[in-house]
C-alpha cells in the first residue's frame, strides 16, 4: 500500500469528489478513513481493470461503518473512484478473519 510517514496521499477527480456524497452519502474524508483501518482488506478488481489496475478496499471508517471503496494508484497517490456502504455480503466478508 502507498504510505508515507504513516500518512496516505489522496487524489480526487473533480467529478468524483462530490459524486459519492450525492449518491451514497459518503464524504471524501469518510472514504479516505478506511485506509487507516488495521483490518483493511484489499483485492484486485479484475472486471474493471482494463485501462488501469483497479482495487477494492473493505474497511471501517472512524464512525465504524464498513465501506466498499474502489480505487486506483497513481504514482504515490490513492485515487478513489467510488465509495459506498458495504452490503451484507461484503460486511460478512470483512468480518471474516
Amino acid at each position: 500500500m502507498i504510505k508515507k510517514d504513516n500518512l496516505f496521499e489522496f487524489e480526487w477527480d473533480k467529478g468524483n469528489i462530490d459524486k459519492n456524497y450525492k449518491k451514497h452519502d459518503i464524504a471524501p474524508n469518510q472514504a479516505e478513513e478506511v485506509f487507516l483501518d488495521e483490518r483493511l482488506k484489499v483485492k484486485k478488481d479484475i472486471a474493471h481493470s482494463q485501462k488501469e489496475e483497479r482495487l477494492i478496499a473493505l474497511g471501517r471508517n472512524l464512525t465504524k461503518n464498513v465501506l466498499f471503496v474502489v480505487f486506483t494508484r497513481r504514482k504515490s497517490k490513492i485515487r478513489i473512484i467510488s465509495a459506498r456502504l458495504a452490503n451484507i455480503k461484503e460486511r460478512r466478508n470483512y468480518e471474516k478473519t
